[in-house]
């Protein structure tokens, strides 16, 4: 039994926390939401900690990370009463949390002189994947310290990918969301022209998946619209969140991203409709309402 920590139990950290702890482990967590550590504890005999620094206490072998933006990981990381504050030399920080890549590196450095190991691993699959321990995971920092951590994200996940120095996880899934938001909005945009040209979407969707047009997202996401079911799996603020650091990474590496500065400002229009904390298939109502059509199974 490995002592480990977890901070953040949000729709992504809370069954990711709760597979630790059900494979056997002592699991110290935290979350700005007070009542959510205490119900983890009461389920599945995890430690509620008042704090990131007592999770740095406690949990001397891994802790876990799953929070929403780089101001997030870097006050419960590195900041007053942070897990830097708490952990002990040798333990190693693995952050889950997709924030910037440079942000992401200052961090391990401060890490670093403590003698603290630290990886940035974010994560994809959404919620179903997190409660199923069906994630995929792209880890940047040192191979060898991950590959002593591996069996705890084997509990979450069944997909890792080793993506080279600090921050080269961070740009592998900024760069899978730039690709999934991007797609997304092609949806958005080319399923309601064509239901507003007379086409039935669920034909539409026929056509799209047996053709060089397939796309996993649009496969999944594509029923849901159809009902009109926006219940989060991932919130349209979260990948908005990601659309900027991309381009934030891509304004440091003097790289034009056209398209994909198109796709934020949709999505920010969806936030400005009120959809930010729906499911970020939901932005296809900004287009559908400029149509003055909606995509929905007949």
């Amino acid at each position: 039994m490995a002592k480990l920590g977890f901070l953040g139990l949000g729709l992504m950290g809370y069954p990711m926390a709760r597979n630790l702890a059900r494979a056997g482990h002592e699991v110290a967590v935290w979350s700005h939401t007070t009542k959510k550590a205490k119900q983890l504890a009461q389920e599945e005999k995890a430690i509620a900690c008042d704090s990131p620094k007592q999770v740095g206490e406690k949990a001397a072998d891994c802790i876990f990370v799953c929070v929403g933006d780089t101001s997030m990981a870097e006050e419960v990381l590195v900041g007053t009463n942070g897990v830097i504050e708490g952990a002990k030399p040798g333990t190693v920080v693995a952050d889950c949390s997709t924030i910037a890549p440079a942000a992401s590196r200052a961090i391990g450095q401060k890490f670093a002189g403590k003698g603290i190991h630290y990886l940035d691993a974010p994560c994809t699959g959404s919620t179903p994947g997190a409660a199923g321990g069906t994630l995929t995971f792209m880890v940047g920092g040192d191979e060898k310290v991950f590959q002593k951590v591996k069996l705890f994200f084997e509990i979450m996940g069944k997909q890792f990918y080793f993506c080279g120095g600090s921050g080269m996880g961070l740009h592998a899934k900024l760069t899978q969301n730039l690709i999934l938001a991007n797609i997304l909005e092609a949806f958005n945009e080319g399923f309601t022209l064509s239901t507003k040209a007379g086409v039935d979407p669920i034909l539409m969707l026929e056509i799209i998946n047996n053709s060089a047009a397939k796309s996993g997202v649009i496969a999944y996401k594509a029923p849901f619209v159809f009902k009109r079911d926006f219940t989060t799996n991932f919130s349209t603020k979260w990948m908005h969140k990601d659309i900027g650091l991309a381009l934030e990474s891509a304004e440091e590496l003097d790289m034009p991203l056209p398209v994909t500065g198109v796709t934020e400002q949709m999505f920010r229009a969806a936030i400005a409709e009120g959809y930010g904390d729906a499911d970020m298939c939901s932005t296809i109502q900004v287009v559908e309402r400029w149509a003055g059509v909606q995509v929905r199974a007949k």
